[in-house]
C-alpha cells in the first residue's frame, strides 16, 4: 500500500503497513499540511514561509528546506540516496505533494462526495456513509493560520452537503425515520442551512410525525428571523403549505417537472402497452450518460427490456427496442462481454425475423448494434454489418442513424495496426454531422475519437483541442463520464511528452481514482498497471510492479516482462509461448510492442518476426496512444529493436 495522509482531523500520515509515521515537530507537519491543501499544485518556498510564520526568522527558507528533507526521509525511508523523491517533490521554485488522490483523506472525501451525486440512492448512501466516517475531527485541527482556516471552511461546507445528500438518499430509499436523528443534530449545529430544515421536516412527515414536522418549520422560521433577520425561502414556505394540506411534500425545480410528467404518464399510458417499453429504452439511453450509477443501471435494464420485447413475438418491435439504445461507444472492450453477446444474438434474431416491408432504418439500427456490441470481433460479419448500416443511413439521409452506423464502423477499424488516420476521418465526420444537427453526445464521441487518433499520430496540439472541446460539451450537457477519457488522455500526454518517470507515474495514479469509480469495468480493470508497465518498458526500466497487481485482461501480455524483471527467465519464456495474439482493439499496437520486447529479451525469433509483421503498418504511430490512455513509445523504436535483435536477413 502507498503512504497515506490524513487532514480530516489532526494532520498525520501512515506508512505502507498502516502504522503512523513520525512527522517530527509541528513545523514539519505544517509544511506537509500546506502541501496537502494545495492538492498536488506547487507551493513556492516563499509562500510556505509566509504561511508558517507571522514574522519569518532570517533563516526561514533554509528551515523549510530542512523540514522538507526530514519529511522525505520519513515518508520514503527506503528511497536510495541519489534517487529523486516521488512523493514530496521539488518543482521549480517550490514543492508539491505528488500523492495519489485515494491516499489523502481530504482529496478522497471530495472525490467520493462528487461521485455520489451521480449514483443511485443505495450506492450514494454507502459512499457517503464511508466518506463521512473518514472525519476524525475538524479538518487541519492542529493549525490556526489563515490558509488552514480557509481550507477547513471549504471542507466543512462539503461535509455539510454530504450530510444533506445522505439524508436525501435515505428519503429516496423510504427510510425517513433513519434520517431524522442526524438531521436534527445537523440543523441544531447549522441553523442557517434551509436545505437541512426542509429535509428534517420532510423526514418527520414521511415518518408519520406531521405535528413535529410543522413544529420544525416554525422553529426554522423563528431562528432565521431572530438570528439572521431573514424570512424563510420559497422551499420552506411551500413545504409548510404542503404539510398543512397533508399533501406529500413536492419536489422543486426540474425534479418537480419530472415527477409531474411521470405521474401524467402513469395516468395516461396503459400498463403493458408497447409504448411503455419503447419509452423505457429512451430513458435508459439518457440514463447511460449521467454517471457511473446511471450507466450500470442502464446496462442492467437494457437486457431486460430486450427480453420483454422478444416475448411479444414481433421482430420489428423488438428491433426498435434493440436499436433505440444508441448510446455512443468509445472503448473497444465490453463492460460485460457475455451480455454484449446476448444483445448481438437478439439483434441477429430480430434481423432474421424482419419482413420484406420493414423500414430500412430499422434494419440499419440492428446492423449498427451488431457492429458496436461485437467490438472488433475477429470474424468479418460485424464489419460487413457496419458498412451495410452506413450505406443504408446515407441512403435514407437520417443523421442520428448515420451517427450510430459510423460508431459501428469505428468499432470495426481494428483489424490491423496503423489505422489511426482512418479513425480520425470517422471522428471528423461525426463532429461535423453532430454540429449540423445538434447531436451533443455524438459530437462528444467524435471529439474523443479524434483525441485517440491524433494522439496515435503524435499530434498532441490537435488532441488537446479535441479533449478541451469534449470537456466543454460534457459540462454543458452533464456527461461526467467524459472526464474519465479526457483525464486519461492528459495523464498519457504527460508521459508521452517527456515528463520525468515519477511525474508521469504520479499523473497516471492521480487519474486512477476517476477510473476506479467510472462504472466501466471494460475500461478500468487492469488499465492503470498496464499504463505503468508501458511507461517503464518505453524507458527501459524493469517491470517491477507488485506481485499482487491485478492485470485484468492484460495479464498474458504483462506476465513475461514481469517474470523477466524478477529474473525468472525460464518461466518468462514459457509464459511468452502461451501469450496469444492481442485482441483487435485500441491496445493492439501496445500489446504487440510488449510481446516484441519480451521476445527480444528472450531471443524468441519466431515471436519477434510475428510482432514485426503486425507492427510494421503502424511504424509512424505512437504505440498504444490510439487508446488515448497510455503509450509505450514510438512503434518505430520497437521495430528498430526487433530488427537489431534479428540481425541481417
Amino acid at each position: 500500500m502507498p503512504v497515506g495522509f490524513g487532514v480530516l482531523g489532526p494532520v498525520t500520515a501512515w506508512d505502507d503497513a498502516g502504522a503512523p509515521v513520525d512527522l517530527k515537530g509541528p513545523r514539519h507537519r505544517a509544511v506537509l499540511a500546506r502541501l496537502v491543501a494545495a492538492r498536488g499544485r506547487t507551493v513556492p518556498v516563499g509562500q510556505i514561509v509566509d504561511d508558517l510564520w507571522d514574522d519569518p526568522p532570517a533563516g526561514a527558507v533554509g528551515a523549510v528546506r530542512t523540514f522538507v528533507a526530514a519529511l522525505r526521509r520519513r515518508l520514503e525511508p527506503h528511497r536510495p540516496p541519489r534517487e529523486p523523491a516521488r512523493l514530496l517533490v521539488t518543482d521549480g521554485p517550490g514543492y508539491a505533494l505528488r500523492a495519489a488522490p485515494d491516499t489523502v483523506d481530504a482529496w478522497r472525501f471530495e472525490d467520493t462526495v462528487t461521485a455520489a451525486a451521480d449514483a443511485l440512492p443505495r450506492a450514494a448512501l454507502d459512499r457517503l456513509d464511508e466518506a463521512l466516517g473518514w472525519w476524525r475531527g475538524p479538518a487541519y485541527a492542529d493549525f490556526d493560520q489563515p490558509w488552514a482556516h480557509a481550507e477547513r471552511s471549504r471542507l466543512d461546507q462539503i461535509r455539510l452537503t454530504a450530510v444533506e445528500r445522505r439524508a436525501e438518499a435515505l428519503l429516496a430509499l423510504d427510510r425517513a425515520a433513519d434520517a431524522v436523528p442526524d438531521l436534527d443534530a445537523h440543523v441544531a449545529a447549522h441553523p442557517w442551512r434551509e436545505d437541512g430544515w426542509a429535509l428534517l421536516a420532510s423526514a418527520l412527515y414521511r415518518a408519520g410525525r406531521q405535528a413535529d414536522a410543522l413544529a420544525v418549520l416554525r422553529r426554522a422560521r423563528e431562528l432565521l428571523r431572530d438570528q439572521l433577520g431573514l424570512d424563510p425561502g420559497p422551499r420552506l414556505r411551500r413545504l409548510e403549505t404542503d404539510l398543512l394540506r397533508q399533501a406529500e411534500p413536492e419536489p422543486t425545480g426540474p425534479a418537480r417537472v419530472w415527477a409531474e410528467t411521470a405521474a401524467a404518464y402513469e395516468r395516461s399510458v396503459v400498463p403493458g402497452a408497447r409504448a411503455r417499453l419503447e419509452s423505457t429504452v429512451g430513458m435508459l439511453r439518457s440514463l447511460a450518460v449521467t454517471g457511473p450509477g446511471g450507466l450500470e443501471a442502464a446496462r442492467d435494464q437494457r437486457e431486460a427490456a430486450i427480453t420483454a420485447a422478444e416475448h411479444l413475438g414481433d421482430p420489428e418491435f423488438t428491433a426498435r427496442v434493440i436499436g433505440g439504445y444508441d448510446v455512443p461507444a468509445i472503448w473497444t472492450r465490453s463492460d460485460d462481454p457475455a451480455q454484449a453477446a446476448r444483445v448481438v444474438a437478439a439483434a441477429e434474431r430480430a434481423l432474421a425475423g424482419l419482413g420484406p416491408d420493414a423500414p430500412e432504418a430499422t434494419r440499419a439500427r440492428l446492423l449498427a448494434t451488431v457492429a458496436i456490441e461485437s467490438r472488433g470481433a475477429a470474424s468479418p460479419g460485424p464489419a460487413e454489418a457496419a458498412r451495410e448500416a452506413e450505406a443504408i443511413a446515407r441512403r435514407v439521409a437520417d443523421p442520428a442513424l448515420l451517427a450510430q452506423a459510423l460508431n459501428g464502423v469505428y468499432m470495426q477499424t481494428f483489424h490491423r495496426a496503423g489505422l489511426a488516420a482512418e479513425r480520425d476521418a470517422i471522428g471528423a465526420e461525426l463532429v461535423a454531422l453532430a454540429a449540423r444537427h445538434g447531436l451533443a453526445t455524438v459530437e462528444i464521441l467524435g471529439h474523443l475519437i479524434r483525441v485517440q487518433a491524433r494522439s496515435a499520430l503524435a499530434d498532441f496540439t490537435g488532441a488537446d483541442a479535441h479533449a478541451a472541446a469534449a470537456d466543454r460539451l460534457a459540462a454543458r450537457h452533464e456527461s461526467p463520464l467524459v472526464g474519465v477519457f479526457t483525464g486519461g488522455y492528459r495523464a498519457m500526454r504527460t508521459a508521452a511528452t517527456g515528463a520525468a518517470n515519477p511525474e508521469a507515474e504520479a499523473a497516471y495514479r492521480s487519474w486512477a481514482t476517476a477510473l476506479a469509480g467510472c462504472g466501466m469495468p471494460g475500461v478500468a480493470r487492469g488499465l492503470l498497471p498496464l499504463a505503468l508497465l508501458c511507461l517503464r518498458v518505453w524507458h527501459d526500466l524493469p517491470a517491477d510492479l507488485p506481485d499482487d497487481t491485478d492485470w485484468g485482461p492484460y495479464a498474458p501480455w504483462a506476465r513475461p516482462l514481469v517474470l523477466l524483471a524478477g529474473d525468472r527467465r525460464d518461466e518468462a519464456a514459457a509464459a511468452l509461448r502461451r501469450t496469444p495474439e492481442p485482441p483487435r482493439d485500441l491496445l493492439l499496437e501496445a500489446l504487440w510492442c510488449l510481446t516484441g520486447r519480451a521476445a527480444v529479451a528472450l531471443g524468441d525469433r519466431d515471436t519477434m518476426r510475428r510482432a514485426r509483421a503486425a507492427l510494421t503498418p503502424a511504424a509512424g504511430e505512437l504505440a498504444g496512444a490510439g487508446s488515448g490512455m497510455l503509450t509505450v513509445g514510438p512503434v518505430a523504436a520497437h521495430l528498430d529493436r526487433i530488427d537489431a535483435a534479428l540481425g541481417p536477413g
